[in-house]
């Protein structure tokens, strides 16, 4: 009499996934239940949720929780002398394929394992787990999906089921693990803590999705502006191909016409020497036969002959033009060579000059600019200079400045300057108010005394208390040469260089802010470099000065005429 009530029951407890009896029973909005992991695994494979039976979608994913009052009957149903029976397997699928568990009792070729036994471990194929569904001993066992690492469900210590969860450890254990060694720690079911873990995971998958579509769209910006940076390049190539075809064709034609016309004056020289050449050698004919006439009239033994003949003889005949005639035979283009010369000079500073590429927003594609040369000479260094005037308002008070804020001495008593967010409260520093950036800039000062520091710092550097953080060169914002202790030394981000270098009263900065470098030179006759920083600049740089006892800095007033 109970077998046809539980017959009736066969398709509300059988999972319509897996086709097996519900586990974890979960109810979703439509109304239809599936096992927890069945339902899980379907979603997390699918971009959008929808019932697979009915096929219903859900804007958003339902919260899986498992249902109670079902769970309950169908562990009753488990429980009673009638087991419920187990859904038919296609003849097709008996056996295991690629993939498949295969039963441990089976003989010769083994079928598909339908289920495992945390109990027996080992795994059953339909025919094989019948008895525990019958036999009074195996109906208690626990059931799962067919699990080919069933040594691993099992605690190590004691072969039991890892049935609970220890929050206190993380970690799952067996029923006899937590009345000894967890004693008195907090634990869990495990599918209490699979339902905090798996909203964790949803969590940590949310995140990665986001992650991982900020990358997908980095990724198509980089490979945009790669894109945009290609054809950059073929414009910039093809304009120079232009530019320089023009040029090589301006050579070539200046230099063809000239030497048409050189050729041209060569004919003209060639024709006019070729007659001076004919009239010389109808000259020297004339002059031969005088000779040989006067020569024979020399030799006459007849007076009278010789008397009446000597008259006409001894005339010599007109010199003409010929002694006159010139050929030019220099063809000198000095002053030609010369503008060669200094076109020649001006391509090869060109082949110096360093490419630099700059993105001026994440939206445009780079631009690539040519950048002269790095300066070798002082009046090189003066084509860059940059005015400087130093900021009061950020002045620490023992520093006084003057010469229309162009000088800062260390005075030792305190100034009433106002109080400002950008005053150096403990360092005596101070920094100029112009903010350098995307250029190249120069500017040189004068020093005086035993201890101070010339530098740079971005607008971020700390000006309050007496961490190192506030101090040029002693953190990551600034970067200064310092003259102390009648040596020189660099420092950026608390790290000295010492230098070995003869003291120099007048110091040149050169900043290169496009090429990412920062340069200190002793000025005098010559440029001696002292030291050069190389890094990359992403903020406006400040030109700055710390000074010790008695000592004053000068900023120098230059042009570019100055020597």
């Amino acid at each position: 009499m109970a077998e046809a009530p539980l017959c009736g029951l066969q398709d509300e407890i059988t999972c319509s996934l897996c086709l097996d009896t519900l586990t974890d029973p979960v109810t979703i909005p439509c109304g239809h239940n599936f096992c927890l992991k069945c339902l899980t695994d379907c979603w997390d494979q699918s971009q959008v949720c929808s019932c697979p039976q009915c096929r219903e979608n859900f804007t958003t994913r339902p919260a899986l929780r498992r249902n109670n009052l079902l769970n309950e009957v169908i562990k009753k149903l488990k429980n009673s002398t009638i087991s419920p029976p187990l859904p038919p397997t296609p003849p097709s699928e008996n056996y295991a394929g690629p993939g498949d568990v295969e039963c441990d009792f089976c003989t010769g070729k083994k079928f598909r394992a339908v289920k495992s036994c945390l109990t027996c471990i080992a795994s059953y194929c339909q025919t094989h787990l019948q008895p525990h569904y019958e036999g009074d001993a195996l109906k208690h066992h626990k059931l799962v999906d067919p699990d080919r690492n069933l040594k691993e469900k099992l605690c190590e210590k004691h072969q039991k089921s890892l049935e609970m969860f220890c929050k206190t450890d993380q970690m799952c254990i067996c029923m006899k693990c937590g009345v000894t060694e967890h004693n008195g720690h907090k634990m869990v079911e495990l599918e209490t803590e699979r339902e905090e873990k798996q909203r964790q995971l949803g969590a940590t998958l949310s995140d990665i999705k986001r992650r991982l579509e900020e990358r997908e769209k980095t990724l198509k910006e980089t490979r945009r502006t790669i894109d945009e940076m290609k054809m950059s390049v073929i414009r910039e190539v093809e304009e120079n191909e232009k530019s320089f075809n023009a040029l090589i064709r301006c050579i070539e034609e200046a230099h063809r016409k000239l030497t048409e016309r050189i050729r041209e004056q060569e004919k003209r020289e060639m024709e006019k020497a070729e007659g001076v050449m004919e009239q010389l050698k109808k000259e020297i004919e004339e002059l031969k036969r005088r000779e040989a006439e006067m020569k024979e009239l020399s030799e006459t033994k007849d007076h009278l002959h010789f008397l009446q003949t000597f008259s006409s003889r001894c005339v010599l005949p007109a010199d003409g033009d010929s002694l006159s005639f010139t050929v030019t035979s220099d063809f000198s283009s000095e002053d030609l060579r010369k503008e060669l010369s200094g076109l020649t000079k001006s391509l090869e500073k060109i082949s110096r000059w360093v490419i630099m590429t700059r993105t001026p927003s994440a939206h445009e594609a780079p631009v690539f600019t040519l950048q002269p040369p790095e300066p070798q000479s002082r009046d090189d260094f003066l084509k860059y200079f940059c005015p400087l005037t130093l900021d009061i308002n950020t002045a620490h008070r023992v520093l006084r400045l003057s010469e229309g804020n162009k000088k800062v001495t260390w005075e030792g008593t305190e100034t009433e300057y106002p109080d400002h967010p950008d005053r150096f409260d403990y360092w005596s520093q101070v920094l100029c108010r112009e903010a350098l950036t995307g250029t190249r800039c120069y500017w040189e000062v004068e020093c005086s005394g035993d201890v101070m520091e010339i530098g740079v710092a971005n607008k971020g550097l700390s000006r309050k208390g007496g961490s190192r953080k506030c101090r040029l060169g002693y953190n990551d914002k600034s970067w200064c040469l310092e003259w102390s202790h009648s040596k020189y030394s660099v420092w950026h981000n608390n790290q000295q260089t010492v230098i070995s270098a003869p003291y120099s009263p007048r110091i040149g900065v050169y900043l290169d802010w496009p090429a990412g470098s920062l340069s200190f030179y002793s000025v005098s006759h010559t440029m001696t470099l002292l030291h050069r920083f190389n890094t990359s600049f992403t903020e406006p740089l400040y030109p700055g000065f710390c000074l010790g006892l008695h000592c004053s800095v000068t900023i120098s007033h230059l042009t570019p005429c100055d020597h």
